[in-house]
C-alpha cells in the first residue's frame, strides 16, 4: 500500500466491494434465470465469485490491501497494520460499495435498483457455518501472507469457491457483502432481520482465527529461538 494515499485506498476498497457484490448478485440472478436446478444455480453463483476475487485482489491488493470485508479490516486493525480511523473509513467504503454493487447488478438485469430480501437465513447451523467460513478465510489470509504472499488472490478465491459448498450458509464470510445482499430479493439475498446473527458470527470467526493463527505461527519463532 506504499505510495497510495487514503482517498485512493478508499476508492479501491469501495470499487472492489462493488464489483464483488455485483458479481455475487448478478451471477445469482443469471443462474436463477437459466436453470431451476438449485445445485446448478449455486455452481453458477460460486465460480464467478471465486474468479472475481482472484482478479480484484490482484488488481487492488497493491493499492488498499484488497480487504473488501469489514471482518478482514478489523483483523488488520487489531494486528496494528491499519489505524482505527482509517479502518472506520475502509468499512464505510466497503458497505457503501457493496450496496451500490447490488444496485448495479439489478440495473443490468432490469430489476428495481433496491429491494428488501425476503429470503430467510437464520438459526444456529447457519451462524456456525458463518463462523467457520470467516475463521477459514482469515486463517487463509494470515497463513498465505506468511508463507506465500504472491498466491493470496488464488488462495482466497479458491477458499471461497470451496466454502460456498462445504458451509450450510454458502459462505458469506463478509459483513459488507451480507448487508448488500439484504437489498436484493434474488437468489443470493438474505432478510435484514437475519443480518445480526450472520455479522456477529463472521466477526467472531475472524477474531478467533487471528488469535489462533498468531499462536500457531509463533511456533516457528519459538523453535528458532530454541536452536540459537
Amino acid at each position: 500500500m506504499r505510495g497510495f494515499d487514503l482517498p485512493r485506498r478508499l476508492v479501491a476498497e469501495g470499487l472492489g466491494t462493488l464489483l464483488l457484490v455485483a458479481t455475487v448478485v448478478g451471477s445469482g440472478i443469471m443462474a436463477e434465470t437459466l436453470t431451476k436446478d438449485v445445485a446448478l444455480a449455486l455452481l453458477g453463483n460460486t465460480l464467478p465469485t471465486g474468479a472475481i476475487l482472484v482478479v480484484l485482489i490482484t488488481v487492488f491488493g497493491p493499492i488498499s490491501g484488497a480487504h473488501f470485508n469489514p471482518a478482514v479490516t478489523l483483523v488488520f486493525t487489531l494486528k496494528g497494520d491499519l489505524r482505527p480511523p482509517h479502518a472506520a473509513q475502509y468499512i464505510a467504503a466497503q458497505v457503501l460499495g457493496g450496496i451500490l454493487g447490488a444496485m448495479v447488478a439489478h440495473a443490468m438485469f432490469g430489476l428495481p435498483l433496491l429491494e428488501f430480501s425476503a429470503k430467510a437465513r437464520t438459526g444456529f447451523p447457519q451462524w456456525f457455518a458463518e463462523f467457520v467460513a470467516a475463521f477459514g478465510l482469515v486463517a487463509t489470509i494470515i497463513g498465505g501472507l506468511r508463507f506465500r504472499a504472491a498466491a493470496i488472490p488464488w488462495l482466497v478465491g479458491l477458499y471461497i469457491t470451496a466454502a460456498y459448498w462445504f458451509t450450510a450458509s454458502t459462505s458469506f464470510a463478509n459483513p459488507a457483502v451480507a448487508i448488500a445482499r439484504s437489498f436484493t430479493n434474488t437468489f443470493s439475498g438474505i432478510r435484514a432481520q437475519d443480518l445480526s446473527g450472520f455479522i456477529a458470527a463472521e466477526v467472531l470467526g475472524a477474531i478467533v482465527a487471528l488469535a489462533f493463527m498468531t499462536w500457531l505461527l509463533r511456533g516457528a519463532e519459538a523453535t528458532k529461538e530454541a536452536v540459537r
